[in-house]
C-alpha cells in the first residue's frame, strides 16, 4: 500500500479494521490521524482489495488491520522489511522511498496532480513536487504521446 498510495508507515500500521470497508473497496484514513492531520478515503486495487480481505476476516472493529501470526500488532516491520528489500535486490530500500514511487507511477498512469497529491496526503504543491519527480524518461515519453497525437 505504500507504493500504491504513497501512504506512511504510520498510516499503515495505525490502520484499525473499521476503516476498511471490504464491500465498497474503500479505506478511511480518519481526520486527525495522519501527519498533516488531513482524513482521506480511496478506493482499494484489486491488489490491495485481496491483500486487505485476508488481513481483516475474522477480526473486529477495532482490531489493527497488520497482525503477526500471533495476532499482535505489527508495529515495527524493519528487519522483514531488510530481509524483503535484499531478497529483491533493493538493499538499503526505505518504506518511505515508496512515497516517491506511488507519485511517480500516479503521474505517469495520468492522473491529475491534486489527486495524487490527495491520495499520498500532500499538501502543498512544493512538498508534492520533492516526491513526483520527472525524469528525461518521463519527458521523452510526454514528447512521444505528443507526436502520436
Amino acid at each position: 500500500m505504500g507504493r500504491t498510495y504513497g501512504w506512511r508507515i504510520s498510516e499503515l500500521v495505525n490502520l484499525k479494521v473499521r476503516q476498511v470497508d471490504i464491500d465498497a473497496r474503500t479505506i478511511r484514513l480518519e481526520p486527525g490521524t495522519t501527519k498533516n492531520k488531513d482524513g482521506r478515503e480511496v478506493t482499494m486495487t484489486k491488489a490491495v482489495h485481496a491483500l486487505l480481505a485476508r488481513c481483516v476476516d475474522g477480526k473486529s472493529a477495532d482490531d489493527p488491520v497488520f497482525t503477526r501470526s500471533d495476532g499482535k500488532a505489527v508495529r515495527d516491520f524493519r528487519d522483514a522489511w531488510a530481509k524483503a528489500t535484499e531478497f529483491a535486490g533493493v538493499p538499503g530500500l526505505l518504506f518511505h522511498d515508496l512515497r516517491r514511487t506511488a507519485a511517480r507511477n500516479l503521474r505517469r498512469a495520468g492522473i491529475a496532480e491534486g489527486v495524487i497529491m490527495k491520495i499520498g496526503g500532500w499538501r502543498t504543491r512544493s512538498v508534492f513536487e520533492r516526491y513526483a519527480i520527472v525524469s528525461q524518461t518521463d519527458i521523452a515519453d510526454a514528447l512521444r504521446k505528443l507526436e502520436a497525437s
